[in-house]
């Protein structure tokens, strides 16, 4: 009976000191603030690491040859920089073509609204002086002609003659000085507005062949740093579907993608602190922020070498800014930790 008592002893000792059996001392206490609730688990969730800007596929708008490849994996770049040229010798040519057809054009609509030069006054003043005298000589041949027809020594096929010459030389008369009228005349407004509508047209072509032109200069979008070349020169491109000719990123600043299981996605805050690790730097924490918490719960794009990971659950998309100085490869696979104690400590 005493071993039983004794034995019975210990066990309670034990489960008080253990905590699991209350002993009452005195009056009884009020609750304990905190207690029985759990410190506060983080998230952790697979991740990859990515440039601030996200990764640009540079593609070429239109189909052809690369002439020229100007950059190489790890070169930086600024934006607008030209990496890359198509052969353009077709563009040029119609660029070319285009111009002179402006020209062409600007030369009509100024000899519209000048006029006829001096020359081509001088040349039609003298044409109808020279249809006047043709016509005067015409008359005069038929006053003689008249009275001999009247006396039988011309006949009447002759005076027929005489008298056509007469009506072709006031027919002439009468279109040389039409012809001069009209060029000395000023330009009518509409045929001045069909010049320049004629001008406009010309320049639109231009403008078109040249950006055409400037579409065989493939540029960088962004400041950033090439992280692949996919073309080398001689190669082709195509627009449909558009063919990457290199990739680029900001390296300045990096991010991870971070895909939060749906269980955990109402412990998620947008300015939470975290971390990430990676196996390539054991014991070492990576701090950052979060940026940005998707709106929409999608399928997984992450995946790690775990045989037991489930492929079904559905995850939020959240973006961790790692803090200024991280460097880290770019699509580096890491585990982050999403509001984890000690995180930005």
């Amino acid at each position: 009976m005493n071993r039983k008592i004794a034995i019975a002893a210990v066990v309670l000792a034990l489960l008080a000191g253990a905590g699991l059996l209350a002993i009452p001392q005195g009056e009884a206490q009020g609750p304990v603030p905190g207690a029985g609730v759990p410190p506060r688990a983080p998230v952790v969730a697979p991740g990859r690491v990515e440039p601030a800007t996200e990764e640009r596929d540079v593609t070429a708008e239109l189909r052809g040859k690369l002439a020229e490849v100007l950059v190489d994996e790890g070169d930086t770049v600024r934006e607008g920089q030209i990496v890359a040229r198509l052969i353009d010798d077709e563009y040029r040519a119609r660029v070319v073509q285009a111009r002179a057809g402006v020209a062409l054009r600007e030369a009509e609509l100024e000899r519209t609204l000048n006029g006829a030069r001096g020359q081509e006054r001088r040349e039609a003043v003298a044409q109808v002086r020279e249809a006047a005298a043709q016509l005067e000589q015409a008359r005069a041949d038929l006053a003689r002609r008249e009275p001999l027809a009247r006396q039988g020594h011309v006949s009447s096929e002759a005076l027929d003659r005489a008298r056509n010459e007469v009506a072709a030389a006031e027919a002439r008369l009468r279109a040389r000085q039409e012809r001069a009228a009209l060029i000395d005349a000023r330009a009518r407004s509409e045929d001045i507005d069909a010049a320049r509508a004629q001008l406009a047209l010309a320049k639109g072509q231009l403008a078109e062949a040249e950006a055409f032109l400037e579409k065989t200069r493939v540029r960088s979008p962004i400041d950033g740093t090439v992280l692949h070349r996919f073309k080398r020169t001689g190669e082709g491109v195509s627009d449909q579907p558009p063919t990457p000719i290199v990739k680029v990123g900001d390296l300045s600043r990096l991010r991870v993608r971070v895909d939060v299981d749906e269980t955990d996605v109402g412990k998620v805050a947008l300015g939470m602190r975290a971390y990430v690790t990676a196996d390539a730097w054991p014991g070492r924490r990576f701090e950052g922020t979060v940026v940005r918490v998707g709106q929409r719960l999608g399928r997984k794009t992450l995946r790690t070498d775990d045989p037991t990971e489930r492929n079904d659950t559905k995850v939020l998309e959240t973006l961790i800014e790692l803090d200024s100085g991280v460097v880290l490869p770019v699509g580096l696979r890491v585990d982050a930790f999403l509001g984890a104690p000690g995180a930005g400590s």
